[in-house]
């Protein structure tokens, strides 16, 4: 087994479906597509690419941390409290554990994510 893994950030293999839990969703419709590409440490980490259409939803993240790199697209997150922030293709980010926010996406979003629990 490798120790180097790269993301396909493009995968051909179908991804699997889904959307946000109804207590989470805020505005829109928005429709998610994860292509999981990694699990290691007792499936404490995982890797992919993960997808959304428009629309806005409570982030939370609860004991996960979550890094992410932005492949395309435009998002807007707003930490509970807090002012929010525009990240767009190029951009990086973490939220770490107990983070609770506002995750608007305005245009399609495509991300690389790394969430460790």
């Amino acid at each position: 087994m490798s120790l180097l893994k790269t993301i396909d950030t493009n995968p051909s293999f179908a991804p699997r479906e889904s959307g946000p839990l109804p207590e989470r969703l805020i505005s829109g419709n928005p429709a998610f597509k994860t292509w999981a590409q990694d699990v290691a440490r007792g499936e404490t980490v995982h890797s992919g690419v993960w997808e959304a259409t428009p629309g806005e939803t409570r982030s939370i993240k609860g004991e996960t941390f979550e890094f992410c790199h932005i492949l395309s697209g435009l998002v807007e997150l707003t930490p509970e409290g807090g002012e929010p922030v525009v990240y767009k293709a190029g951009d990086s980010f973490v939220m770490k554990p107990g983070f609770v926010g506002v995750w608007k996406t305005i245009e399609t979003v495509r991300k690389i994510y790394v969430t460790v629990s």
